[in-house]
C-alpha cells in the first residue's frame, strides 16, 4: 500500500520541548466508546510503552452509557465523561461522569454523574486550574460548565449558554450544535466551535465559579462549513479551527488581550490529488504537534486519512504535506502521545487502533505495524501511569 499520497517540500523548524518524562515511563491510555447497538461496554483502558509504541489492552475500566469523549484532569487522578445521550433520569440531557483512576490498574471508580441541560454532549475539557469542567450539548445546541470539587467530583452546572438559530445547510443546520468547547492558553477565555450555526462563539471565563459571558461578535466561519474542533498551538498566538463539512481548515490569529481571533487562511485537509472529488467530507478530529511544527487532521466519508501540514512558525500558515491512510475505517479521533513520537488513530467502524511514527524532522506518519482491537473507538486520551 503506497500510504504517502502527496508530499511537498519540508520546512525546517526550531523544535520545542516535548512533555518532560523519562521515555521509558509508561502511559495508562483512555478509550471513549459509542455502546448503543455495539459491543462496547463502556470506557476501555490501555498501556502505553512510549518507547516502542506498543499499547496493551487492560481490558473495560469502568462501563457507561455512550462515555464519547473523555477528558484527564491536571493531577491526573480523575477522568471524566460525556456521555452522549439526550435522557437522563427525567431530564431531557445527557450527562457528564467523574470518576477516580487508579493509577496501577487503570481501573475508575464513579464519583458522581451531572445533568448537562442539553441532549447529547459530545465534548468535554478542563480549565488550567482543573477547577471547572466544560462540556459542549451537540443536539442541545448549548454549552455548560461544572465545577469541580476537591474529591473530583462535579457540582451542578454554575455556567450555561442556550444558543438560537440556523445556518445554510437545513439538513445538518436546521439549529445550533455545540461541537466543541475549551478554554483559551492563559484561561482567561473559553471558546466554542458551534457546527449548527457556522460560529465560533468566545466567552469570559470567570475561572473561579466558571461563568461565561459572551465576547460579540461571535467570530463567522464560510456558511454550510460547520467547524467541528479547535486546536491551539503551543505558542498560544494560533488558533486551527476544523470544519466538517467543508473538510478545511482554519487558521486564526489569536489576540490574548481580548479573546480575539483574526482568520489568516483556510485550507482543504483533502490533497490536490482529490481536487475533482465531490463526494461527502466529513472532517473530524485536528491536533498541533507539541513540537509546534507540525498539524494534523482526520477525514472520515469513505476517505479514512490524516493529513498533515507544516506550520509557518512566524506566521501560523499552513502548507499541506501529506495524506496518510488510517488503515481502517471512520478515523474519529486519534491523539498524539505526550512524548511527540507517535499518533494513535482511532477508527470507530473497524473497532481499532492504529498506531503510527512520527518523523520528528518531516512530520511524517509510518505505520508501526501495531493494531489493537478497541469496539467503537470515539476518544482517546492519556495520563501518566505509576
Amino acid at each position: 500500500m503506497n500510504l504517502l499520497l502527496i508530499a511537498v517540500p519540508v520546512l525546517l523548524f526550531s523544535a520545542a520541548a516535548a512533555q518532560k518524562r523519562t521515555p521509558n515511563k509508561p502511559y495508562l491510555v483512555y478509550v471513549g466508546t459509542y455502546t448503543n447497538k455495539t459491543v462496547s461496554k463502556g470506557i476501555y483502558a490501555y498501556l502505553f510503552d512510549p518507547g516502542t509504541g506498543k499499547l496493551t489492552s487492560l481490558g473495560v475500566a469502568t462501563e457507561s452509557e455512550d462515555p464519547s469523549f473523555l477528558a484527564v484532569h491536571p493531577s491526573g487522578k480523575y477522568l471524566y465523561a460525556v456521555n452522549e445521550i439526550d435522557h437522563f433520569g427525567a431530564q431531557k440531557s445527557g450527562a457528564v461522569s467523574a470518576f477516580s483512576i487508579d493509577p496501577k490498574t487503570g481501573k475508575l471508580t464513579l464519583l458522581n454523574q451531572a445533568a448537562t441541560r442539553g441532549a447529547d454532549p459530545c465534548h468535554i475539557s478542563l480549565d488550567k486550574a482543573g477547577k471547572v469542567t466544560l462540556v459542549a450539548n451537540y443536539d442541545g445546541g448549548s454549552v455548560a460548565t461544572f465545577p469541580v470539587h476537591d474529591d473530583g467530583s462535579l457540582g451542578e452546572v454554575a455556567g450555561f449558554v442556550q444558543h438560537r438559530g440556523s445556518s445554510a445547510n437545513k439538513e445538518r443546520q436546521e439549529a445550533p450544535h455545540s461541537h466543541w468547547i475549551g478554554v483559551s492558553p492563559d484561561n482567561r477565555f473559553v471558546i466554542e466551535a458551534n457546527l449548527g450555526l457556522d460560529e465560533l462563539p468566545v466567552y469570559h471565563f470567570n475561572a473561579r465559579n466558571g461563568d461565561l459571558s459572551p465576547v460579540e461578535p461571535f467570530v463567522k466561519v464560510n456558511p454550510g462549513a460547520g467547524p467541528r474542533h479547535i486546536a491551539f498551538h503551543p505558542n498560544g498566538r494560533f488558533a486551527y479551527a476544523l470544519t466538517e463539512m467543508e473538510s478545511s481548515v482554519t487558521a486564526f490569529a489569536y489576540k490574548a488581550s481580548n479573546g480575539s481571533l483574526t482568520s489568516l487562511q483556510t485550507i482543504s485537509t483533502l490533497s490536490t490529488l482529490r481536487k475533482d472529488y465531490s463526494g461527502p467530507k466529513e472532517a473530524a478530529e485536528i491536533a498541533v504537534h507539541p513540537s509546534g511544527k507540525f498539524l494534523y487532521a482526520s477525514n472520515r466519508a469513505n476517505i479514512d486519512t490524516i493529513t498533515a501540514f507544516s506550520i509557518d512558525p512566524a506566521k501560523g500558515t499552513l502548507k499541506l504535506k501529506a495524506e496518510y491512510p488510517t488503515m481502517g475505517k471512520t478515523p474519529r479521533n486519534f491523539a498524539i502521545d505526550p512524548t511527540g513520537n507517535f499518533l494513535l488513530a482511532a477508527n470507530q467502524e473497524s473497532n481499532n487502533i492504529v498506531i503510527f511514527r512520527i518523523d520528528s524532522t518531516t512530520g511524517a506518519l509510518t505505520p508501526t505495524g501495531e493494531i489493537v482491537e478497541a469496539p467503537a473507538p470515539v476518544c482517546i486520551t492519556f495520563v501518566a501511569a505509576q
